[in-house]
């Protein structure tokens, strides 16, 4: 299975997203996704599962879910948006890292990409960064990778260019 996960769209999509994210099964999306429109863009474009970040409405709550936890070939995923870092985990995350015991933990809400193992708890840590133009990240970036015999395989950063709509790529 193939994914392809972003973070902090903050309302806009870029087209070079949806060119990125052609060839996979399932679009993660790790919330401030910032529109409906983004949202259901993506659910038109491919399947997506989201969750919602601290600066969306009500009626993207609706269509996303705080947290998600599910297993894909013999790997387990905890996603949500603020989730900190190894050995800086929010509250809440940590608490669901030692309910689920997930392989793999996903947030974003940092505007950081990152893709980090932490040992203690076991697991592989990814933010994708942030793929919108607003925030202070300097360089937009999505991450896309494979699911594969209970492993992650051709895990990919992909930058989109500047964050600012007014510098040249």
């Amino acid at each position: 299975m193939k994914i392809g996960l972003l973070s902090d769209t903050h309302g806009e999509l870029d087209d070079r997203v949806l060119h990125y994210f052609k060839e996979v099964d399932q679009i993660w999306h790790a919330g401030d996704i910032g529109s409906v429109k983004v949202l259901t863009d993506l659910i038109k474009f491919k399947e997506t599962v989201s969750v919602y970040g601290n600066i969306d409405n009500t009626d993207i709550r609706k269509e996303s879910h705080e947290y998600v936890f599910k297993t894909i070939e013999g790997l387990k995923f905890l996603m949500i948006h603020i989730g900190g870092k190894p050995g800086r985990y929010s509250k809440k995350a940590y608490y669901l890292i030692k309910k689920y015991k997930p392989n793999i933990f996903i947030c974003g809400h940092s505007h950081m990409l990152f893709v980090q193992k932490d040992k203690n708890q076991n697991i592989l840590c990814l933010n994708p960064g942030a793929c919108g133009y607003k925030g202070f990240h300097k360089v937009r970036t999505i991450l896309r990778f494979d699911i594969e015999l209970n492993q992650i395989k051709n895990l990919e950063v992909i930058e989109l260019g500047k964050r600012s709509k007014l510098l040249v790529d």
